[in-house]
C-alpha cells in the first residue's frame, strides 16, 4: 500500500489540473454539453467534473441549454455529432485505466470532497435561483417562446442547410468508411488498442501496428462484384 501513495498523489495532482478546453462561459459550456463528441470530458476527470457541476450551479448555465433548445441549428450540430466517429472515440476513452485510477485517487484525495461540498454550501449559488425570475435573460427567453418566428424557423428546420447536410451523411459512402477505420484504429481504444499490434517477429524488433488508412486504401481498389442482369 506504501508504494501505491506516491502514484495516487501524482494521480490527484494532475486530476486538479484545470484542462486547457475548460469553457469559459455558460455558452460554451452548453455547447460542450450538447457536443457528443465533447461531452464525455467531465466524467473523465475529477477536476473537469467539479467545473462541470460548479457550471450547473450557475443559473445561466441552464438558461444557455434552454436556448439551444430554442435553436434549429443545436439540433443539426448534435445530429451531426451523434454522427461523427469522434464520438465513438469519445466514449471509447473510459476502457482507459488510467481514468479510474484517477477516480480512485480523488475519492481520498480531501480536496475532492470539498470542492464539491463548497459548490452546495456556496450561498451565492441559491441567491443567484432565488433571483432567477427577476433574471431579465430569462424574461427574454420567455417572451421569446411568444414570438411566432421561433415556431416559423423550427417549421423550416428540415429545410435548412445544416439540417439537409446532417440527413444526407448517412448516405455518403466516407461516413462508414471513417467509422470502419475509427473502429480500427489502436488509439480509439485507449492502451488496450496495443492488443491490436501484430506480433513482433525475431528478425524485427519492432512490431507493426495496424495501419487503418492501409486497409481502407486495399478496400478503396478492390474490385465491386458485378451486378447480374434483370431477368427478361
Amino acid at each position: 500500500m506504501k508504494k501505491m501513495l506516491p502514484l495516487f498523489a501524482a494521480l490527484a495532482f494532475t486530476s486538479f489540473v484545470q484542462a486547457a478546453d475548460t469553457p469559459t462561459t455558460p455558452q460554451a459550456w452548453a455547447e460542450k454539453m450538447t457536443d457528443p463528441t465533447r461531452n464525455a470530458a467531465a466524467f473523465k476527470d475529477p477536476a473537469a467534473f467539479t467545473q462541470f457541476t460548479g457550471a450547473l450551479m450557475n443559473p445561466a448555465t441552464s438558461m444557455a441549454l434552454m436556448q439551444q433548445g430554442m435553436d434549429p441549428n443545436a439540433y443539426a450540430r448534435l445530429m451531426s455529432g451523434m454522427m461523427n466517429p469522434a464520438s465513438m472515440q469519445n466514449y471509447m476513452q473510459f476502457l482507459d485505466p488510467a481514468i479510474s485510477m484517477k477516480w480512485l485517487a480523488a475519492g481520498m484525495d480531501p480536496r475532492f470532497a470539498t470542492a464539491l461540498l463548497g459548490q452546495g454550501l456556496n450561498p451565492t449559488n441559491y441567491m443567484n435561483w432565488l433571483t432567477l425570475p427577476t433574471n431579465p435573460q430569462l424574461l427574454g427567453m420567455g417572451a421569446q417562446m411568444l414570438n411566432p418566428s421561433m415556431y416559423t424557423n423550427m417549421m423550416a428546420a428540415p429545410m435548412n442547410p445544416a439540417m439537409m447536410n446532417a440527413m444526407m451523411t448517412p448516405m455518403n459512402p466516407n461516413t462508414y468508411m471513417s467509422w470502419m477505420g475509427t473502429g480500427m484504429n489502436p488509439a480509439t481504444y485507449a492502451p488496450w488498442g496495443n492488443m491490436m499490434a501484430m506480433p513482433t517477429l525475431p528478425s524485427q524488433p519492432m512490431a507493426l501496428p495496424i495501419d487503418p488508412a492501409a486497409l481502407m486504401k486495399l478496400l478503396s481498389v478492390m474490385p465491386m462484384p458485378a451486378m447480374p442482369a434483370p431477368a427478361k
